[in-house]
């Protein structure tokens, strides 16, 4: 059961929601027990920074197409992103099922063509989290932890050519799937960095931990340029995120050890 405050009847009226809506709010699972749903729309605690507004900012106007979809963000009555520590979204229907790596391929695919004219945002300079520091180590801007995986891996670093872009970096569990209408694309987690290490990143989850045979996932990451690179960086990626948090141990070594195995074959 969550303990987490859901938000005040006033910050759901700032959002356009009617009072009669407000006896309704739901806790959702995901999203840290933290998110709530309101008629059809969803709100969730905001940091208000720039990460937060860049993309409430994109999202706003991109163009939807068959292939792929987002919510889009619902500003405050003052126009505002955020208010007293919430933001908002469009709620749409749908379910993950991270079995359907193809399908979300073709949709990070579509994803990644819409947005691939943007500049780079200044807040990923700032960015200090673990997954962002993963992010550096993965592409050799940042030391690496200690530890033998790791050092294996980073040994078989090799340049890449393709051209970095805005990707969505943690898809395989944020693309929804409902009959009869185009996939929805949620929980943006935005880098600088080229498209085939978002698609390795997808592989690599679905190798390590949903059943993707490691020789499936180098046969589609080797259909992609620098395939093999970027399967050595998403693995590392994933792995110093792991470390960073303190929660790599002997059974996390063992989960993907098949796949690490496989991108140094």
């Amino acid at each position: 059961m969550t303990t987490a405050m859901p938000p005040s009847n006033a910050v759901l009226a700032d959002f356009g929601i009617p009072a009669a809506d407000h006896e309704d709010l739901r806790n959702l699972p995901g999203g840290r027990g933290l998110t709530w749903r309101a008629a059809d729309t969803v709100l969730r605690p905001s940091a208000g920074d720039g990460e937060t507004l860049w993309k409430a900012s994109v999202l706003a106007h991109l163009p939807h197409t068959s292939a792929f979809r987002t919510p889009r963000p619902i500003p405050s009555a003052s126009g505002a992103w955020t208010i007293a520590g919430w933001e908002a979204w469009e709620w749409l229907p749908g379910h993950t099922d991270e079995t359907r790596v193809a399908d979300v391929l073709a949709t990070a695919a579509a994803f990644h063509r819409a947005v691939a004219d943007l500049d780079r945002p200044d807040f990923l300079d700032a960015a200090r989290d673990p997954w962002a520091r993963s992010d550096r180590i993965a592409w050799q801007e940042e030391d690496l932890p200690p530890g033998d995986t790791l050092r294996r891996l980073a040994d078989a670093f090799r340049p890449v050519a393709a051209p970095a872009q805005i990707i969505h970096g943690d898809l395989l569990g944020n693309v929804m799937f409902e009959r009869g209408q185009p996939p929805v694309i949620i929980d943006w987690a935005p880098y600088w960095r080229p498209v085939g290490f978002a698609d390795a990143i997808v592989l690599a989850d679905a190798a390590c931990w949903h059943r993707l045979a490691p020789a499936d996932m180098l046969r589609l990451a080797d259909e992609r340029a620098d395939g093999r690179q970027h399967i050595i960086r998403a693995l590392v990626f994933r792995i110093a995120t792991f470390q960073l948090l303190g929660v790599w141990d002997a059974e996390m070594e063992a989960r993907h050890a098949p796949a690490v195995t496989a991108a140094l074959s």
